[in-house]
């Protein structure tokens, strides 16, 4: 299966292994937009569950429409990795892909379930009505690590719709929040880059006092502007997973292609 190393993608392949045993393989895709501690992580708790784990190292960012940021960005990222896993089937011994996505993940803006369906990708925890809540449940359950790990979308995802996706920009988006997480302990925490290379940090309220100490604020401030951003905000709102999506419309942006022919699944075996 597609595996972040998510709280989603780790029931499922907890589920994979206990069926399938070694025939059960976890990829992760390996790119710039990928945080070097999700990486570590996902490895990490691919050896506790068992299952084999296999990187595959993805040039989504050699596509110009991954690049240009318009609202269907993820279609591409997922038609890549989907595309490269696909090619390995057969070496990897697999007949069936499948994904993380759970029953919430329905309601919002998700290019990446249209690729998903363009490559015969199954999702077993949305088509068994598995919600958010029961998912983490269950990895509790199982003891997993990933149990109570906040999610941790790509890097990409945190830069504004229509401000183009570079290496640098998701290498400062990655550097900026490393530095918050080991100067504060906050677990929750986003650093959005808009437009001018402005960063609007998001955190949960309760968070506000401790980023904004006069001599953290201080330091913050300086470490993210020698990163390269050019103003540094916080977000009064507070944390809210996705709000970047409510800017589809404005932008009139949104549209995801059909360049993928559909494939239909065979067997049950967890990629």
């Amino acid at each position: 299966m597609a595996f972040s190393g998510g709280v989603d993608s780790a029931v499922v392949a907890q589920a994979a292994f206990l069926v399938f045993r070694t025939a059960a393989v976890a990829v992760t895709a390996v790119s710039p937009s990928l945080a070097a501690a999700e990486r570590d992580f996902a490895a990490s708790q691919a050896k506790a569950i068992g299952i084999r784990h296999l990187e595959i190292a993805t040039n989504e960012f050699q596509r110009d429409e991954y690049r240009r940021n318009s609202g269907d960005r993820c279609f591409f990222c997922k038609d890549t990795l989907y595309t490269l896993t696909r090619s390995q089937l057969a070496e990897l011994g697999v007949q069936t892909l499948l994904n993380g996505a759970n029953l919430d993940d329905a309601g919002d803006h998700r290019p990446g379930m249209q690729a998903a369906a363009a490559h015969g990708v199954h999702s077993p925890l949305l088509e068994e009505g598995f919600n958010k809540a029961a998912v983490r449940a269950l990895a509790a359950w199982w003891n997993l690590q990933s149990a109570d790990k906040p999610a941790a979308p790509c890097l990409a995802s945190r830069i504004a719709y229509g401000v183009e996706v570079t290496e640098e920009r998701v290498a400062k988006i990655e550097q900026a929040e490393a530095w918050i997480r080991q100067a504060t302990g906050i677990r929750v925490l986003r650093v959005r880059l808009e437009q001018g290379e402005l960063a609007r940090i998001e955190v949960l309220p309760e968070d506000f006092g401790e980023l904004m100490a006069s001599e953290l604020l201080r330091r913050l401030v300086s470490q993210l502007k020698s990163l390269g951003f050019r103003a540094v905000t916080l977000d009064l709102e507070g944390f809210r997973s996705g709000n970047l999506n409510s800017l589809l419309v404005p932008l009139g942006l949104g549209t995801v292609p059909s360049t993928s022919p559909v494939v239909k699944p065979a067997g049950s075996v967890h990629v």
